[in-house]
Formats: C-alpha cells, structure tokens, sequence
C-alpha cells in the first residue's frame, strides 16, 4: 500500500526515503514495517547527517577494547585487568516538553547503556542549558530538570559527581540536557549487544510496555518544534526503584558467564534493540509480539515494537542456561519472558500469536540512506567573529562593580542550588565532589581514581565552531589535568539545529574536526557519544554547542590536587603566561563582553602547543606534592579563577601585580591554556624549575591570606563579602 504524505511525515520520512525503502524490498511495506524504517532511519537511530562525519574520530587506539560507536557505550582498558566504560547522551526534547520526566529518563538511559556492558555504574555527570531566569518558563524547566536528574539518580545510589549549567537567550525554549554515565568492570566480564548464535532465546526484561515514548526516536528527536503538535504522549516514565534491581540482576546474571548478548531498549524501544542485536551477530531474529508483557490493554503489535517504556533489557541466551538466568531474575521478582529466537535467515521477522505481520531484511533496516552537505558559514557570525574588539570602551561603572557582576552572573556563580541536590557521596567513593573543576572518584580496592568533568562553550563555538570545539576538549581536558589525572578518553554530546540548514550543517562540521584534531593533541580517543540535532523552535536554533566529557586516570589516588587555597602565606602563581595585561581581543566570546557590553563578537584563539604543555606540567607538579591548589582560569577570567579558589577556601588573596588602563582586559579577558595555583614558599625553586623545564611561562600573582581579598585598589574587601555574592545567585534568581 502506498502511504499519504502525512503518515510519512509523522514517521520522519521523506517521500526520497520511502521511495528508497521501496526500491530496497521490492515492494510497498506495510504499516508495522513503515514504522520500523521511520524509527531506524531516523536522525536520532541513523545519524543520517552526523555519521560521515563521525567517522573522522580516532578508533584505533591501542587501550580501546571496542570501536567507538559499535556498541552501547566505550570501553577503556585502564591496566590491571580493569576497565572502565563511559558515554555522554542528550535529552533535550523530552526535557523541552516535560522537564522532570524528560530529565529523569535521561539518567536512566544513560545508566542503561553502562550497564548493560557489564559494568558497574560508579558515576553520573550531567551538561545543562537554559534560557534566562527572567523568564517563568526556563525557571520551571531548571526546576523540574534538576528534580528529574536527582531523584533517579539518588534512588539508583550512583553518586551525581559533577557537571555544567549554563544560560543563554538561545535555550529559551530549547533546553539542553546532557546525562553522563561512567562505569567500571573486569576485562572478562564485558558483554556485547550480539545476537549470539543461531536458535539462542530472546529474553525480555524488566517493565511491561507501555504507550509512553512511541515514535519519541523519529518524530520528537529527529524533527523540530511544532507549536501546534501535541508531543507530550512521545516522552518516556521512569520508575528508579526498578532500574535499581535491574542493575543487580543483569550484572548477576552477566557475571554467571551464561549470556551471550545484551542490550537496553532505548529510542525505538524493542525495534531498535533487537534490530542492533541481530547485525552485531550477522543473523535476524523472529520475536512474536503476543509474547511481550503489557502495562496497558489494546497495544497493537505496530505500538509494541516501538514503544519506549522504560527499564527494560534484551538478553540473548543459549536455550540450555534459560533455567539458571532465569531463577537470577525471579529472585530479583523481576518479570523475564522469551519472546522469540535468534535465526540464520537475517531477517527482522515479526509475528502476532503466530501470524507473520512484518519481514525485513536487517541490512536495509541498518542502511539509512546518509547526508552530506556543502556547509556555509552563515555571513552574520562571520562578521561578529571578524570583528576587532580594539575599540570596546573602558567600563565606565568601578572595577568592583563589574567583579561583582561577574561573580554573581548566572554562568558564574555557585551551582550549589544544583548539586546540593544529587547524593555525590553515595557509594562512598568521591574523593573531590561538585563544585570544583574536575569531580574524582577512587576505584574501589585499588589505589587508582577517575577524574571526570563535562564542559563546553556555545558562546565561543559559535563565533567560531572549529576553535570552539577544540577549546572544549582542551578545557575539560585542563580540568581533569588539576586534579592530577591524566586525560585517557572522551565522549561527546553533539547539540545543534537542523542539519539541512547548510549553516548548521557547516557548524556540525567544523566542530567534529575541531574535537577529532584535539583529542589527537591529548592523546585522548572520542569513545561514544551521541548526536542531538533539530534543537530549535520555529523562532531560532540553539547555539551551536559541542559538550564533551573526559575522564582521566590517576594512578595514586593520594596524588591528587582540588581548586581551593589551603594555607595563609602559600605563593599564588599563573601557569601558561608572564603577564597580566592582554589584548582586548581576549574578550572574544567572553561573558564579560556579553554581560557588560552586550555583544558576542570576536575570534576566539587557542595555542594548542602551550595547552598541552601546561596540562603536562601541571600533572608532573602535582604528582610530586608541591602544589596546595589548582585551578582552571576560565570562564570570567583571572579575577574569577582567583576568587573561586579563595572562596571555596575560605581564604583571602592579596595581589602584587599592577594594573594598567585596561584592568578589564587583564582581570576578565579570557585567555586559554592559564591555571592559578598555590604552594608553600619552600617549594617555589622546585616549582620554577619544573615549569623552566617545560619551556612554561609563569606569573607570580600574590599570597593567599588569612581573609582580606585584594586583587587592586579598588578591588579590596573580605572574602565573606565575594563568597555571600557568589552563593546566593541562583536563590535570588529562583526566588
């Protein structure tokens, strides 16, 4: 039967495609297998714009254990037998329409993932964007986000370590959220979404399906927002208390070595994942959907194959240890039941208490047809980013009044309000929680740790989409190095508008060879990650903005460095410069120029050489004990850094530099590759030869102090009066 326009909209299909699908089977689908190409060849299952260029990351690295992209999450051989496993994915549109729901379903999917590799989830992170506080809508979004994320997250007992938030005009309507997962595991025990051998059982379990979440993959997260289309039934229901025994139970039952293959059902829900299971093993399947659990009467077998409910995993195992994988799961009172089989024929075939009502080959259904554009850099952004910031006018309100709208900018201030609400203690474990650069937690019965942070900046990206890349993987990676740990592996969250506006596009480009050329620099694969496109409203598209996360090795978990000043009379000093003044052209994308003056104009610069020798030296200074603190200067510049630290301290600071005319510049320009950090003067020659050795410029700022804080001579006062500031934003912008 031929489809009308409308059905193959709702699908995600354009009428190029379904003539292709045509073509591919020889004949006309019906509806069931309509839908199963709608949500397969989907942006959101088949990358249909991003996979060409995804192919630009590194997959060949020696400590790999699987190939980016070919199974749930990455996999890092991290010595001794050990691994861990980790990936970044978004949940922007379902957080768009309901927040707590949207939020929490993110974390539960992104646990899944870890899990279901046969690892132990040890850690969850998270990358957040909202629209201004001014506006009730992003308030409520913020709220219920925040909600969502930490009530799953803190029934499950993984510990919410860290993470980012930013605010921008360009999220207001298009919040992102970005949910990260780490987990640990013996070698051994690393299981694969394979189908396994011929005549092998497919077991479904957890929940019972449900209507939630169906044509979520091919209609909300491969299209834009349609004001006048209700999309709230497409966003999932998570229940945490079940995933929490789902962990237990698959980890038993993968560790009794009697599973072959596993898999959760995530977008597209059973179709995706018995789909994926199946071309892993070079086989098809036959699932009779008779068989599967319901929550709710009247589901239809078209609704059944895509529905996505959540909590619920694909196991393939060998018909002889159904009994034992069996009884792990009715010890757990966890609903288990064969659906269907593993056969040679590699065929999706779908049957309805017996009756065949859809046969697909499984390599059409994996072969959407893939995209690829002549991006053009939109002529707006190019003029902002050629834009000279030689003549932005001196501030004419005092330098403590422009510190103090700094500190307390909402891309600035504490996120307290935020991760006081995740348990980041949880499995006893965390050793530097929120609230610094980089989170680390120990691996437990070793002596190693993980450092792990999430970071990026649209503002920078978009003036400029391949320096805005790099400077995202250099400044997660420059937060994983202040804490001591090496950079090992990344993943990334991939957040931009409709790829077939050849300015997005060329975005999306640019920011893939940015982040693919940096991880090079670090040494650091791209393992997983995950593409979230479509992100904007009938108005405007979202900033382009490339989140990564990194995680970093430290071998001794004892050799490790936090970003708060610790002790009166310890030397303040800043790696990666010998000077204070900089030129003005380091307000490039910075949030002075847009908080201040209003303006995002500039061209951002990074000098990879210096980055990667100063996270080198940091690492080295660290491991040998001499530094007290180590802090990223990032976001608001040098006066920020060196107030943070001393806030999360409880220490003062009194400088000894000067400024010139344009202290501006000097105190929040926000020039890469500098870190503040503290030491005991005893230790000064050491640290000086160290940094000589590196060929590593240095600055002597100051002395940290007891509690007076004196950047200049205008900016004097006490630390309690930055750090009330610097607290109390986020209340006041809720209140």
């Amino acid at each position: 039967m031929r489809f009308d326009e409308q059905t193959l909209k709702n699908l995600s299909l354009t009428q190029y495609e379904y003539d292709l699908l045509v073509e591919k089977l020889g004949r006309e689908p019906n509806y069931i297998e309509l839908g199963l190409f709608g949500s397969l060849w989907s942006e959101h299952c088949g990358y249909q714009h991003s996979k060409p260029l995804l192919k630009r990351f590194q997959s060949d690295h020696p400590k790999l254990l699987v190939s980016a992209g070919e199974e749930n999450a990455g996999v890092v051989d991290i010595g001794d037998g050990d691994a861990i496993v980790f990936k970044i994915e978004s949940h922007n549109h379902p957080s768009a329409i309901e927040p707590y729901e949207g939020a929490a379903t993110g974390v539960g999917g992104i646990v899944r993932d870890i899990f279901a590799m046969g690892a132990r989830p040890v850690a969850l992170l998270n990358s957040l964007r909202f629209g201004p506080l001014d506006v009730d809508r992003n308030k409520y979004l913020l709220e219920g986000v925040v909600s969502g994320i930490s009530n799953y997250g803190n029934c499950l007992g993984i510990p919410n370590i860290g993470g980012e938030i930013n605010f921008s005009d360009s999220y207001t309507g298009n919040p992102l959220v970005n949910a990260m997962c780490i987990g640990v595991l013996k070698i051994e025990e690393l299981i694969k979404s394979s189908s396994g051998p011929a005549d092998n059982l497919l077991l479904l379990v957890g929940s019972g399906t449900g209507r939630d979440g169906i044509h979520g993959a091919s209609g909300l997260a491969s299209n834009t927002f349609d004001e006048d289309q209700e999309l709230r039934p497409t966003v999932q229901v998570g229940n945490p208390f079940l995933e929490k025994i789902l962990i237990e139970s698959c980890l038993e039952a993968v560790s009794s070595g009697k599973v072959d293959g596993l898999q959760d059902l995530g977008a597209a829900g059973l179709t995706s994942a018995s789909v994926e299971c199946a071309a892993n093993g070079n086989m098809g399947f036959e699932i009779d959907v008779s068989l599967i659990p319901r929550r709710e009467s009247g589901l239809e077998a078209y609704e059944v194959m895509l529905s996505e409910t959540q909590e619920r995993m694909l196991f393939s195992i060998s018909p002889e240890n159904l009994d034992y994988v069996s009884s792990i799961f009715k010890k757990w009172d966890i609903n288990h039941n064969v659906i269907g089989k593993v056969t040679k024929r590699e065929y999706a075939t779908i049957l309805e208490s017996g009756e065949l009502i859809a046969d697909v080959p499984i390599n059409i259904l994996t072969d959407p047809p893939l995209y690829t554009l002549d991006g053009i850099e939109s002529l707006e952004i190019s003029e902002a980013r050629q834009t000279s910031l030689k003549n932005i006018p001196i501030p004419q309100e005092s330098q403590m009044t422009i510190f103090l709208k700094l500190l307390s900018s909402v891309n600035i201030a504490s996120r307290e309000y935020v991760y006081r609400q995740y348990d980041h203690q949880v499995q006893t474990n965390t050793v530097i929680p929120p609230g610094g650069d980089a989170s680390l937690i120990r691996i437990k019965g070793t002596k190693k740790a993980l450092a792990a942070s999430t970071d990026g900046n649209s503002r920078i990206s978009y003036l400029d989409p391949y320096i805005g890349a790099q400077i995202a993987v250099a400044e997660a990676c420059r937060n994983i190095s202040c804490t001591g740990a090496e950079p090992i592996a990344l993943t990334n969250c991939l957040n931009f508008g409709n790829p077939q506006k050849p300015e997005v596009y060329y975005q999306l480009d640019k920011c893939v060879s940015g982040i693919s050329d940096m991880s090079l620099q670090f040494n650091a694969p791209v393992i997983s990650g995950n593409v979230s496109l479509y992100n904007e409203t009938q108005v405007s598209a979202i900033f382009p903005t490339p989140v990564i996360g990194a995680v970093g090795l430290l071998q001794n978990v004892e050799n490790h460095c936090q970003s708060a000043f610790k002790n009166e009379n310890d030397l303040v000093f800043l790696l990666g410069t010998n000077q204070i003044d900089l030129s003005l052209e380091y307000f490039a994308g910075s949030e002075f120029l847009e908080l201040i003056h209003n303006k995002i104009e500039g061209a951002p610069e990074i000098d990879v050489n210096l980055e990667v020798i100063l996270q080198k030296t940091c690492r080295e200074l660290i491991s040998l004990n001499l530094l007290n603190s180590c802090h990223d200067c990032s976001e608001g510049g040098l006066a920020i850094a060196i107030a943070e630290s001393a806030i999360l301290g409880n220490k003062g600071f009194i400088a000894n530099f000067e400024l010139n005319e344009r202290w501006d510049s000097a105190l929040f320009g926000e020039k890469q590759s500098r870190v503040v950090i503290s030491f005991h003067s005893s230790k000064l020659n050491e640290i000086i030869t160290i940094c000589n050795r590196f060929s590593l410029p240095f600055l002597d700022l100051g002395k940290v102090s007891s509690n007076r804080f004196k950047v200049s001579e205008f900016i004097d006062t006490d630390v309690d009066e930055i750090s009330n500031v610097w607290k109390d934003t986020f209340l006041k912008e809720l209140d």
